[in-house]
Order: structure tokens, then C-alpha cells, then sequence
């Protein structure tokens, strides 16, 4: 019996999925998933009933196995108590005993430090006892869901007790989670580390907005459609807008926020690899090496206004309101150094000088405790170069935009003029809509359903690679180095959207900031 048929026979398939569904139809062949990091919010959130959703959906091989390392006393039942606790919890799809229990028969926990070469060595008895009993045939991903401090020490570790070393007809692969360095200078540091261990096509950087259906939805949009790639350029295009908005201030983060930003921890990887699909060419294919290409040529392309000042903001927020609630101000979160210059607001002007794009600005920004929670990509059309209507008749006429709503209420609006209804000659902005949830009968899966299958696949599409990040980080660090030498970030109020000097900035070139 085939992989495919053994799954699709297996008690933990889905019934309500019809034999013709083409989402995510693909079915990983025999594997195991180790998760270093094991008892952190985004393993416990994330990623154990990301897992569990796959098993749910009949996508994985009947003999996964599941194994956690982490600094814990567990036995193997605490661990699966764990992971049950957290499916139950945050899982998409409904709860079923019977995929639990098979999945559960497939986990592992191995207790130890990342430097804890017992712990390794029980990683590797595991491992093999594993190939063994479940006939996972030697095929293993190691998610190092940890701080980045502990990379070096978790790859070298693995290397050293041969973990890394595929037996022959079988596969290891590294899956590290953002961020990827801090600066260039690191960025390569950690490249030559992990790439001295495996090979780059072994290595899958998560970035978990390129999981995200409504991303993915930028490629269907610009190059299955006739109607937009046509005015998708200068010619049509004025400029475009690329928004990261969250109305939650760090939380319990301080710790990994403050010194990093929002600069370096949303701009730098999220928000630069969705101008690299807006702004791409046409891939050859969707494998990943095309896309690649492409992608590096936008980012290769890209240059940094003159002015810095004038074309770059950072921004803090302080004490406010929220949602009906009263919030601190960053430097009174708790952990925050009282004279810390940590950006929660970043807002950057990036040119992408091509044929397609030369003269476009892309406006791009993200902060913390601003007006509402929102990622979305405006792209914004010039307005028609003669209008044979009365002034009046148009002052309430904005200019045409689609825009792709990554989160929430994922889809996509076109904004245009309309005529209002009646005797007189007046036209307003309206808009069409198209929503996944009101489009489609199923649910979009979670990003990290579709990242984690494609690494058990070895589907790298959806993955940054070492040369994106590098570039990414040398456009980015000029900004860092001059916002270092400039002084304070400037301020705005908790639950506002933004300081007064990032509406300054697009007012200098006689544009304004969506409100979404």
C-alpha cells in the first residue's frame, strides 16, 4: 500500500475531507519532528496543534513521531499531557480522541540543557529507537524554536552527536525561527554557522506571514488575473503602502523586545518579503529557486531615500488609552530600561529602482499600540490624468487602491469612484470586497500547518533564504545606524496611529497614511 493510501486509510484521517480537495492535498512520507524549545509559548501555541491539525486533516504518515526537548523533569506522559492541554486549547480543527491517541503513541520528551551532551546522546537513542518501532526511516526536522543566543549551541550539539547526518536514502533539515541575527555582520555569522552543519537547501527559516493564505494570495492575484498585472507599475501606480499594525503593547516580551524594535523584528523579515512579492517579476515557476530570483532582485533593487530625517521615523508609544483601558507608556513597562531608545514604531520610504518601479515609493510601517490590529498592502493608483467632471462633483473622490488584507478579516478591496444615486452628478469612493471566510467553505489553515508540512516535505518555497535575510539586513542597517546617532524616538500616544512625524513624512511628498 502506497504512503498516500495507508494515510487516507489511517483512523486519524478526516472524514469531512472529500476526496477532491486540493487544499493542501500533499501527504508527507515517513518522518519525525523534534521541537528544541519545547515548553515556550509558540511551541505550546503554535506549533504542537499546528501538528495536531495535520494529523486531523490525514496529512501526516501514520508513524510520526513527536519529540520535545526542554530544560523539564518529564516523563514522556508529561509531555504528551502538555501537548494535549495545548491541542485542546488552541487547536483549529475539532478535537478528536482518536487522532489524539495515535499521534500520542508517536511522542517523546528528552529532558536536558542545550550543552547537556547526555541529553544528546539519549536525542540520538530515541531517534534511532523511533526509525525502529514507528518507521520513521530516518527522516527528522529539528525546529529550534529557541532564543537566538542558544542557535549555535543547538546546531553544534547536533553535529556532534551525528543527528545531522542523514543515513543514506533519508533526510535532516533545520527549521530556525526569526530573528536572523541582529545586523548584517551577524546575520552572516549565524549563515556560516548553521551552513558549516547542513546544507543550505537543508536549512528553512520561518517566516510565518509567508504561510499565511492571503500572502500566498498575492502571486494568485498579480499572475493568474489579467485584469491587474496590465496597471501593476509605474505607469499606473503612484505609490504603495505596507502596514504591520498591533493594538497589544510587549507584554511579558521585555526582555527579547527591548534592544530589538520594531524595525529589526517585523520590517527587516515580514514586512521587506511582502514588498519583494508585490513587487517581483514574474517567476519562471513557483519552485523555490525562481521565486528566489525574483525575490532577491527586488530587494537588490531597493534604495534608501537621501534624507534619512526627512524619510524615516521611529517612534515610542506612551501612557494612553485602549480599548476602553488605560495602558503605560513603554518606559513603563515592566523589565524596560527607563532611558531606552527601542523603536515600537518604525516607519521607512524604500525606492525600488527598476524599469517597472523607478519613481514608486514604498511606504512601509509597523508598531505596537496603535488604533486597531491590521496587516494589509495598499497599493494606490494615480488619479486620472484629465476629469471632465465639475470639482465639486469629485472632491469627495479619493484615488483607486486594491488592497490585500493579510489579517484580520482576510481578502482583498478594490477601491473606485462610483455616481451617487440621484439627480445630480456626484461620485464618491466605494468598495468591493472579497472575503475568504464568506468565498470559501474551509477555513484557511494556520501558517504554521502549511510551514511545517512543507518542511517535512522539503518544500522551500514559503522559506527565506540565507540571501534575502542578508539583504534585507543591508538595507535596514544604514537606518538603525543613523537613528542610533540621532537622538530619542519620537512619541505617540497608546491606542493613536503613530507619531506626528511619520504623517510628516508622507505629507512632505503630498500623501497621507491609510486609516484601515
Amino acid at each position: 500500500m502506497s504512503t498516500a493510501e495507508t494515510a487516507s486509510a489511517a483512523p486519524w484521517s478526516n472524514p469531512l475531507r472529500a476526496p477532491g480537495d486540493r487544499r493542501l492535498p500533499r501527504i508527507a512520507g515517513p518522518s519525525g519532528l523534534v521541537i528544541f524549545g519545547v515548553t515556550g509559548d509558540l511551541s505550546r501555541k503554535k506549533l504542537m496543534p499546528a501538528v495536531y491539525d495535520l494529523a486531523n486533516r490525514g496529512l501526516l504518515p501514520p508513524g510520526f513521531s513527536l519529540l520535545g526537548f526542554a530544560r523539564r523533569e518529564w516523563e514522556d506522559q508529561d509531555f504528551a499531557k502538555v501537548v494535549h492541554d495545548s491541542v485542546r486549547e488552541h487547536a483549529r480543527t475539532p478535537f478528536r480522541e482518536e487522532v489524539w491517541q495515535h499521534l500520542a503513541e508517536g511522542m517523546r520528551f528528552i529532558p536536558g540543557d542545550f550543552d547537556d551532551d547526555v541529553a544528546f546522546k539519549q536525542l540520538r537513542a530515541t531517534v534511532d529507537e523511533l526509525d525502529a518501532s514507528r518507521g520513521t526511516s530516518g527522516n527528522y526536522a529539528f525546529y529550534l524554536s529557541v532564543p537566538p543566543k542558544f542557535f549555535p549551541t543547538v546546531v553544534r550539539q547536533l553535529k556532534k552527536h551525528g543527528l545531522a547526518d542523514a543515513p543514506e536514502g533519508s533526510w535532516r533539515r533545520a527549521v530556525i525561527e526569526k530573528p536572523f541575527g541582529h545586523d548584517l555582520a551577524s546575520a552572516r555569522q549565524l549563515n556560516g554557522l548553521v551552513h558549516e552543519v547542513f546544507a543550505p537547501e537543508q536549512v528553512f527559516r520561518i517566516d510565518h506571514y509567508l504561510g499565511k493564505e492571503t500572502v500566498q494570495n498575492i502571486l494568485a492575484l498579480r499572475f493568474a488575473n489579467t485584469m491587474f498585472e496590465p496597471v501593476w507599475n509605474r505607469s499606473y501606480v503612484d505609490h504603495v503602502q505596507i502596514t504591520m499594525a498591533e493594538d497589544i503593547g510587549i507584554g511579558g516580551r521585555a526582555g527579547y523586545y527591548d534592544g530589538i524594535g520594531a524595525a529589526r523584528d517585523v520590517i527587516q523579515n515580514h514586512l521587506m518579503q511582502l514588498m519583494a512579492l508585490t513587487a517581483m517579476e514574474e517567476p519562471a515557476s513557483f519552485d523555490a529557486e525562481s521565486l528566489l530570483t525574483e525575490k532577491l532582485k527586488v530587494l537588490q533593487a531597493v534604495r534608501l531615500p537621501a534624507d534619512l530625517g526627512g524619510h524615516t521615523v521611529r517612534g515610542q508609544y506612551t501612557h494612553g488609552w485602549q480599548g476602553g483601558e488605560e495602558v503605560p507608556g513603554y518606559l513603563e513597562e515592566t523589565g524596560i530600561d527607563p532611558a531606552s531608545t527601542t523603536d515600537t514604531y518604525a516607519a521607512i520610504k524604500l525606492e525600488v529602482d527598476n524599469r517597472r518601479w523607478a519613481g514608486v515609493p514604498f511606504y512601509l510601517r509597523a508598531g505596537k499600540r496603535l488604533g486597531r490590529r491590521v496587516t494589509e498592502i495598499a497599493v494606490v493608483f494615480q488619479r486620472a490624468p484629465h476629469s471632465p467632471f465639475d470639482p465639486k462633483a469629485t472632491q469627495e473622490l479619493g484615488q483607486n487602491a486594491i488592497v490585500i488584507r493579510v489579517q484580520p478579516d482576510e481578502g482583498v478591496t478594490v477601491r473606485f469612484g462610483s455616481k451617487v444615486p440621484g439627480t445630480s452628478m456626484e461620485i464618491r469612493d466605494v468598495t468591493m470586497d472579497f472575503a475568504y471566510g464568506e468565498s470559501f467553505t474551509e477555513s484557511s489553515p494556520e501558517a504554521y500547518e502549511r510551514l511545517i508540512l512543507d518542511v517535512l516535505l522539503g518544500d522551500a518555497n514559503l522559506f527565506p533564504r540565507h540571501q534575502e535575510v542578508e539583504e534585507s539586513w543591508k538595507i535596514l542597517d544604514p537606518v538603525e545606524r543613523y537613528w542610533n546617532r540621532h537622538g530619542r524616538p519620537a512619541q505617540y500616544t497608546a491606542g493613536s496611529w503613530g507619531p506626528a512625524e511619520a504623517d510628516e513624512m508622507l505629507a512632505r511628498d503630498g500623501r497621507s497614511w491609510r486609516r484601515p
